[in-house]
């Protein structure tokens, strides 16, 4: 029996219309929360997830920024760029859209960055605050993640949960977020990497298994044990084509799984939009 399919859109329209109505709320106090993107290079995909924010954006009443830095700009164009978003009211919250262009430091523009404004949750400022289990603002993809597992009921609270993948954006993140003390959450979670020997042996005794590589097909039904929960978070390309790190094959052993368009890609977004608006709300507290 296939399993059940875990769309995203439901996930993310409910945090969106919550969002609206913030917004709303924000702009009759005078405050009309803003968003700024910083792209670096000449990429499609990065190009394509940016446009899906703004356009996003215009829908939920959130103004929109953008700051594009060709891939032969001088590296210190990252750095200004960042500086102009720091020094902007408008600008409530701003990413620097990830991967950069080669010649490009991401992390010492990070490091700049005012964690105030901080829309994706990635300054080490706010990653020390999910350590601490501190409010703040939350990487996108792994809240994405936490919200898609409660709005379909799925047991987190002591849960074995592996999560495949250990980078910075969502892997460590993830793990991080999974073990806090909270709903969707308060789980006992393992995290590993596509270098581990006997991987198999350890995803096969998880109850929901998160993968974080980028490396398509990566998850395969032998790596799983029946009736478990499996979510693709890490993805890649092939010319248009997206790509997941679960084979569409696992949703014959799984009980619950991403589907390869549509899952955890909208709530991503909506998680952005979330975190601006929290960043706008903390100018009228």
């Amino acid at each position: 029996m296939a399993a059940q399919l875990l769309a995203g859109a439901p996930v993310a329209d409910s945090v969106l219309d919550d969002v609206k109505i913030r917004t709303r709320s924000l702009i009759e106090k005078g405050i009309k929360p803003g968003l700024g993107t910083i792209l670096v290079g000449e990429d499609s995909a990065s190009a394509g997830y940016v446009r899906k924010k703004h356009e996003t954006c215009e829908e939920v009443g959130i103004a929109s920024q953008h700051i594009e830095i060709p891939s032969d700009a001088s590296p210190t164009a990252l750095l200004e760029a960042v500086n102009n978003f720091n020094n902007d009211p408008e600008v409530h919250a701003y990413i620097i859209q990830h991967p950069v262009a080669d010649g490009f430091d991401f992390n010492t523009a990070l490091s700049l960055m005012n964690p105030e404004k901080d829309a994706d949750g990635l300054h080490p400022v706010n990653l020390g605050k999910l350590v601490l289990q501190e409010k703040g603002p939350v990487p996108c993809t792994p809240a994405g993640i936490q919200a898609i597992l409660v709005h379909y009921g799925i047991e987190t609270a002591g849960r074995h949960v592996v999560v495949i993948g250990r980078g910075p954006t969502l892997g460590r993140p993830m793990a991080l977020l999974m073990s806090s003390k909270e709903q969707g959450a308060n789980a006992a979670v393992t995290v590993v990497h596509s270098a581990v020997p006997n991987l198999s042996e350890i995803t096969n005794k998880a109850d929901i298994v998160i993968a974080a590589v980028g490396i398509p097909s990566f998850v395969t039904p032998e790596m799983v044990r029946p009736g478990s929960v499996v979510i693709s978070g890490g993805i890649s390309w092939e010319g248009k084509k997206l790509l997941p790190d679960v084979d569409e094959s696992v949703e014959e052993k799984a009980s619950w799984i991403t589907p390869r368009l549509g899952g955890v890609g909208p709530t991503t977004v909506a998680m952005l939009l979330r975190n601006t608006v929290e960043a706008a709300e903390r100018k009228i507290l």
